[in-house]
């Protein structure tokens, strides 16, 4: 029967204690780039809104004057 070596058990653990704070970590990030997301949807709407008014003003300007 295999032994359990004790050095081997601490450097694994101390492995594992060490990718939990870095899941952790990466945690934190995401739920701050998902609060930044949910932030800037309300400035991409009004950016769509004002391209799509300022495309159409100069596409009837464009065929009013070409129509001639």
């Amino acid at each position: 029967m295999a032994e359990i070596d004790p050095i081997k058990v601490g450097v694994m653990w101390q492995k594992m204690e060490t990718m939990e704070q870095e899941v952790s970590e990466l945690r934190a990030d995401v739920k701050k780039l998902l609060a930044m997301a949910e932030r800037s949807k309300g400035g991409l709407w009004a950016g769509m809104i004002i391209v799509s008014g300022f495309s159409s003003f100069v596409g009837f300007f464009a065929h009013y004057f070409s129509a001639k």
